[in-house]
């Protein structure tokens, strides 16, 4: 029936409606709940694409439509989590242009970066079964981990909670997420064609790494399942082009 074909762009349209509802929530100041709203975006996301899969519903709208929902979820709505994280956070400098601090501005790259990401991969025919440049899903998952992970070290008030929560470590996790998106680094690609082991074997131990550090390290984990796959995919690159 031609109404099934109409499921993953609904889907899609729900993960837009989640990250507007994060930026709603950044607005009232409630960055906890903005995270697991870009988290719930994520979910989305990857059910949309499984859905369209599944029903063989591909359609240039649906891709077009994925990218501007993604644009606003994993690239507005993070970077407003960060504008944020940025005002309250330690070892802020003053830059002042008129009545405004700029320095919480650097956040607002990450849109921008987003935007140039997704449009790239619009057109880039490379990009089938792996990425060149780091998602914007796993771009904005990092960063709506923050306020997560901020609030489960504070009572520790350690030497790892001080430097998560410095303001440069959040002015450089701006230009160096921003800059990955558009970088050329080649990255394995996350959708299982069989789930045979062989062929998936970088898949399943990812995976499986995702699942412990999730366990041990709760939300800690997350900034590292993202360092994770960079590691994991440069490692296959130089082991692909050396064979």
């Amino acid at each position: 029936m031609k109404i099934f074909r109409h499921i993953p762009n609904l889907i899609t349209l729900l993960n837009l409606l989640s990250g507007i509802f994060a930026i709603l929530y950044v607005a009232e100041g409630q960055l906890t709940m903005a995270s697991w709203m870009i988290f719930l975006a994520a979910l989305l996301d990857f059910f949309d694409g499984f859905s369209a899969r599944l029903l063989k519903a591909y359609s240039p709208l649906g891709a077009q439509l994925d990218s501007l929902a993604d644009v606003v979820s994993f690239g507005v709505a993070p970077a407003l989590i960060l504008f944020s994280l940025i005002k309250i956070s330690h070892g802020l400098p003053v830059l002042m242009w008129g009545n405004q601090n700029v320095i919480p501005y650097v956040a607002l790259l990450v849109p921008l970066f987003t935007a140039l990401r997704l449009a790239k991969f619009n057109i880039d025919e490379r990009q089938t079964d792996s990425f060149i440049g780091l998602p914007s899903p796993a771009s904005g998952l990092f960063l709506a981990s923050l306020p997560l992970v901020r609030e489960q070290l504070y009572a520790s008030q350690s030497l790892f909670y001080m430097v998560v929560t410095n303001t440069y470590f959040y002015l450089g996790l701006a230009v160096v997420l921003s800059l990955l998106m558009v970088s050329e680094l080649p990255l394995f690609g996350l959708k299982f064609k069989s789930f045979k082991l062989k062929g998936n074997e970088i898949r399943f131990f990812f995976l499986a790494a995702t699942v412990v550090m999730l366990i041990t390290m709760q939300f800690v984990a997350i900034p590292f399942v993202v360092l994770s796959y960079l590691l994991l995919s440069l490692i296959v690159y130089l082991i692909d082009i050396q064979s």
